[in-house]
């Protein structure tokens, strides 16, 4: 009885085991399929780039303007309380970081507002040299 029961155990588990690992095979096939479709959609357009180029300039300012007015804040704290040392530390702390963050938003936005311009002249010169060709089939 329980070399029967001791059998009919390790048939389930050989069952429940091959069926979790085809679940498996079945996924990971899943996952090269969309990982090949994103690899085809990598080509972005040069207009889609100038955007985001635009973009990164307006998150590198937007940070800039809360990293100084986090800066003022503390600073106005500081003058409320006498610590007017801790004053010119915080508004100072907080300039840096508008520098920063404006720099560093400003140097990727114009990064990319570049290789989509250089794309777009590119992809403009292609069509210029090749206008009065017609494509005819060989026969």
């Amino acid at each position: 009885m329980k070399a029967r029961l001791v059998m009919i155990f390790a048939l389930l588990t050989l069952l429940a085991f091959g069926s979790l690992s085809l679940g498996r095979q079945s996924q990971a096939g899943e996952n090269t399929d969309t990982k090949s479709a994103h690899q085809q959609q990598k080509s972005v357009s040069p207009g889609k780039e100038v955007g985001r180029g635009g973009k990164d300039i307006g998150k590198g300012a937007g940070k800039g303007a809360g990293s100084m007015a986090k800066g003022t804040a503390g600073a106005a704290g500081d003058l409320v309380t006498l610590h007017p040392i801790d004053a010119g530390a915080s508004l100072g702390k907080g300039a840096g970081g508008l520098g920063k963050d404006v720099g560093v938003g400003t140097a990727k936005g114009a990064a990319k507002i570049g290789k989509g311009a250089g794309e777009g002249v590119g992809k403009l010169g292609e069509k210029i040299v090749h206008h009065g060709k017609k494509d005819t089939p060989q026969n």
